[in-house]
């Protein structure tokens, strides 16, 4: 049989709320809620539907978020933490400065996310998609986009150390004084990046990468040298 769904509509839910829900075995949907500040830590959200939802400084630690969907939430400051968000959804969500260090992010997708300053350090990502997201400031050390299709991502002045970027597409978007030390750009497409502010201390890692004459013009001169 399916699950019965319990619908929160306008509501301010506490933990003890929730935990009641959950043990009917119901699927829960929160529409227009404030969960602003909850300890949701280790609750089992599996499948639930977050929409409009006030989730800033919320506690997800360690919560199964798997196949979980969110909708145009706004969540400042939450916290992900080693929580299993596989095969989550986030569509047009506010979630700057969120926490999400070693999260299960397997097949999750980010659309029209405002990341600016988000954490994502020892995240499990195999098959994690960005679409049109702010990643401003972001930490994402050590992270792959080998062979990914990276459409309208502004990695401006995010830590992107260590990552794996060969053979990625950029559609658009921004590398501008990103940090990346010891990221490998190998075979990348950067054509429609905005590269400025870059420092190229080892051109070995762009090495087969392509770039338009305007950007190497703009990379030639970040390196101090005069363009005739």
């Amino acid at each position: 049989m399916p699950r019965p769904t319990i619908t929160f509509s306008n509501e301010t839910l506490t933990r003890d709320r929730i935990e009641q829900s959950l043990a009917e075995d119901a699927l829960l949907v929160f529409d227009t809620c404030d969960l602003e500040g909850a300890d949701l830590s280790r609750l089992n959200l599996q499948d639930c539907v977050f929409r409009h939802c006030a989730v800033a400084e919320a506690s997800f630690y360690a919560a199964n978020l798997a196949r979980t969907r969110w909708q145009r939430c706004r969540g400042g400051h939450a916290d992900f933490e080693s929580s299993d968000l596989v095969d989550a959804v986030f569509e047009s969500c506010d979630l700057n400065n969120a926490s999400w260090r070693r999260t299960k992010l397997a097949s999750s997708t980010f659309r029209g996310c405002k990341l600016t300053g988000a954490r994502f350090e020892e995240v499990g990502q195999l098959g994690l998609s960005f679409e049109d997201c702010l990643l401003v400031g972001a930490d994402l050390r050590r992270m792959s986009f080998r062979k990914a299709r990276l459409s309208g991502l502004d990695f401006s002045e995010a830590d992107l150390a260590g990552c794996d970027f060969r053979q990625a597409v950029f559609e658009g978007g921004s590398l501008r004084d990103a940090h990346i030390k010891d990221a490998r750009f190998e075979q990348a497409d950067l054509r429609e990046a905005d590269l400025g502010g870059l420092k190229l201390s080892n051109a070995k890692l762009f090495a087969g990468a392509t770039i338009s004459p305007r950007q190497a013009a703009e990379l030639v001169r970040a390196m101090g040298l005069n363009v005739a």
